[in-house]
């Protein structure tokens, strides 16, 4: 039995020792999960104790199909899900006989490297509804098809959301570059 399997067993024993070394072990990754679903660090906090507190009361349902991580990702997103969806944001509706976006829109721009920390703020400040759709998408993998039955809009809704959220992005990084050039020109 590895490390991991006997720390999950404790927890589904209700041992709090089991409890904190798991939340010790994952807290810190998971952390980073909730804060691109977040406004800030307090609101990630607040998602990720939901979400451990989840973690805890279900743990015995978990099948070990799949990592045990990526069980735990899951119920931190679907934390995330629920806060936004407590938060009643709204997305902009759009009118689908006008609107066609290709499923994949690539630009060619490229972009000095942007430090992690730096993406994480600007993905941050965006729009909820924006930012809701780009975490689902790039980094869940989610489908327009199933984002839309997850937040209950249209897919043409979760397909405008996410161009906006990329042209928020793209607009973020240009001035991002023109101030790093700017201070450059001037030897700051």
């Amino acid at each position: 039995m590895t490390v991991e399997e006997k720390i999950v067993e404790g927890c589904i024993g209700g041992k709090r020792r089991a409890q904190n070394q798991l939340y010790q072990k994952y807290s810190a990754g998971m952390l980073g999960v909730c804060m691109r679903y977040s406004k800030n660090t307090a609101e990630a906090e607040d998602i990720l104790q939901e979400g451990f507190i989840k973690v805890f009361k279900y743990i015995k349902n978990y099948r070990k199909e799949g990592s045990f991580e990526g069980w735990i990702r899951r119920i931190m997103v679907n934390s995330a899900i629920t806060q936004f969806n407590k938060n009643k944001i709204y997305f902009e509706e759009i009118n689908e006989e006008k609107m066609e976006l290709p499923e994949d829109a690539e630009t060619n721009d490229t972009y000095a490297p942007v430090d992690q920390e730096v993406l994480l703020n600007l993905i941050q400040n965006m729009p909820e509804g924006y930012k809701m759709v780009l975490n689902l998408y790039v980094f869940e993998g989610y489908t327009h098809k199933e984002i839309s039955e997850i937040l209950n809009i249209s897919e043409n809704t979760s397909k405008s959301q996410l161009s906006k959220a990329r042209k928020f992005l793209k607009r973020k990084l240009e001035e991002l570059n023109k101030a790093k050039t700017a201070s450059l020109a001037y030897g700051r």
